[in-house]
């Protein structure tokens, strides 16, 4: 029997250079034929994540993107479209994509313009019911998986203790600071990977979270739990005796891993310089929050820099060389969003839901996100 099409979804080809995931993987595609969506997508979309074209069974496929789009009622992304395609988009039609709009200031006006209504990814909200939409989660999650993977084969020691003919080699130290999704993920592959682990947060009520995953605990006597499930900035006096419990931590890890990164916000310094140049001769730091400027001090976002006996790995759009999986996750997050507007195989939103309107950043011609509707107003 064949599904009644009620509304269009086009799938845009991603053109940042470092972006190699996609907004429609071929397993996903029957789910959203049941949302009473058809899927098209712009030729070549699925390929730097080693998608073939033929690997999406029944979609069509076009070269245009502005011609894909302004046939479209809904146009996925992973990261914003440029303000051209955007305008293409037929006025009223529905778009979904990571945004970050103090990136792309120039996209605003076109979504006002054009009635655009837009899910900025970035700000589902952090809230049990919208779990399986968060797409930074899901995104973080393999981001904390593959920082140890990372440091392991820049580090020129093992993880896991070894016993060998001549002797034994001891496991490694790794130490995760800020335990957020990420960061947990980190501490368990590292401890899978053989390592002692131990992992540090602001936020007190993330020790058992921790220790869930095998690794100690870092006290240093510092409540700064935030809203919206984020850290809040600590006062200089406050970082001051955080840095006094952290260094003897810091030098003697063998490999750190960094994880401190709040939406739109320039990444916390976590470590100094200072706490670097103490480190042991070959110890390695894998910064996670190069996309908002990095935690350690002197590292410098998509680059390998060494700092007296360390070498600091801060890599862009970690999730991205990842990209099958990570194109995965993101897919079924879209997926669960657009549940929330479809009723009956057609778009009817209910703009009072908490999770619809937190996460729409424009509708009906007006800027809803507060941040957003400022920066617009800066830049008239």
């Amino acid at each position: 029997m064949e599904l009644f099409m009620a509304f269009k979804i086009a799938v845009l080809k991603e053109t940042q250079a470092d972006e190699c995931r996609v907004a429609m993987v071929p397993s996903q595609l029957a789910r959203f034929a049941k949302l009473g969506a058809e899927v098209v997508m712009e030729r070549g979309a699925g390929v730097a994540a080693r998608f073939r074209d033929s690997d999406y069974k029944d979609v069509q496929f076009q070269d245009d993107a502005k011609s894909l789009v302004a046939a479209a009622d809904v146009v996925f992304a992973v990261q914003p479209p440029s303000p051209e395609v955007v305008a293409a988009m037929k006025p009223g039609a529905w778009l979904a994509s990571f945004v970050y709009p103090q990136k792309v200031p120039a996209l605003l006006p076109v979504l006002r313009e054009k009635k655009i209504s837009c899910f900025a990814m970035e700000t589902v909200p952090r809230i049990s019911r919208a779990q399986a939409m968060d797409a930074l989660s899901s995104q973080a999650a393999l981001a904390g998986y593959y920082a140890p993977l990372l440091g392991a084969v820049h580090l020129p020691r093992i993880l896991p203790m070894m016993t060998t003919a001549v002797g034994s080699l001891r496991a490694a130290q790794v130490l995760v600071m800020g335990l957020g999704v990420a960061g947990l993920q980190a501490l368990a592959t590292a401890k899978r990977l053989g390592a002692v682990t131990e992992g540090y947060d602001v936020r007190p009520e993330t020790r058992e979270q921790a220790q869930s995953v095998g690794a100690k605990f870092v006290d240093t006597g510092i409540d700064a739990t935030g809203q919206g499930g984020y850290a809040r900035e600590l006062t200089p006096e406050e970082q001051a005796k955080a840095a006094e419990v952290l260094t003897r931590h810091i030098q003697k890890a063998d490999l750190i891993i960094t994880t401190a990164n709040v939406p739109g916000r320039k990444a916390p310094q976590l470590v100094s310089r200072a706490q670097i140049e103490g480190m042991k001769s070959g110890s390695v730091i894998v910064d996670l929050a190069a996309d908002s400027g990095c935690n350690c001090e002197g590292a410098e976002p998509g680059k390998d820099v060494a700092i007296g006996p360390a070498l600091i790995i801060a890599p862009f759009n970690v999730p991205s060389r990842l990209a099958q999986h990570a194109s995965e996750l993101y897919a079924k997050n879209l997926f669960n969003l657009l549940g929330l507007i479809v009723k009956d195989g057609a778009l009817a939103p209910d703009l009072t839901d908490e999770v619809v309107a937190g996460t729409l950043l424009s509708h009906d011609g007006k800027i809803l996100n507060a941040a957003a509707a400022a920066l617009l107003e800066k830049e008239a």
